[in-house]
């Protein structure tokens, strides 16, 4: 079990993600729109998930990862422009597989704000590669 690093969402991260994804949803690109459910500058649920993403791979995979195999995703509360996010990430399987020194690792991730709230919830289901065999 061990934390990511933390990570504040700007209004810039929004822009560039909806920019390039092409997520140009009136609730992301209209900052009058007054018919949403979320107050402040709302962030795709997609772009919360891929900044843990990169956290996971810069420590947990980095080096090892050879595939994303299953995701089971949960969005529990919005996360919006100033809000700070990161999580705890927890290994709850490994399965070497048959072929090469590889294993099939299951992790539990749970996101979280500035205040320790539960933004989102996943499972990830990847492929990993060990240490070379001597």
């Amino acid at each position: 079990r061990f934390q990511t690093f933390r990570r504040t969402i700007t209004e810039t991260d929004i822009v560039n993600f909806i920019s390039v994804t092409g997520m140009l949803e009136a609730i992301f690109i209209d900052t009058t729109f007054e018919q949403g459910a979320i107050k402040g500058r709302p962030a795709p649920g997609a772009l919360t998930y891929g900044i843990i993403e990169g956290f996971v791979m810069q420590s947990m995979v980095q080096g090892t990862g050879l595939a994303m195999l299953e995701v089971h995703k949960k969005a529990l509360a919005p996360v919006v422009a100033g809000d700070t996010i990161w999580a705890e990430i927890e290994v709850t399987g490994i399965r070497p597989t048959s072929t090469g020194n590889r294993a099939i690792v299951t992790s539990q991730i749970d996101v979280k704000n500035q205040h320790g709230k539960d933004v989102m919830t996943y499972t990830a289901v990847r492929m990993l590669a060990g240490k070379p065999e001597a």
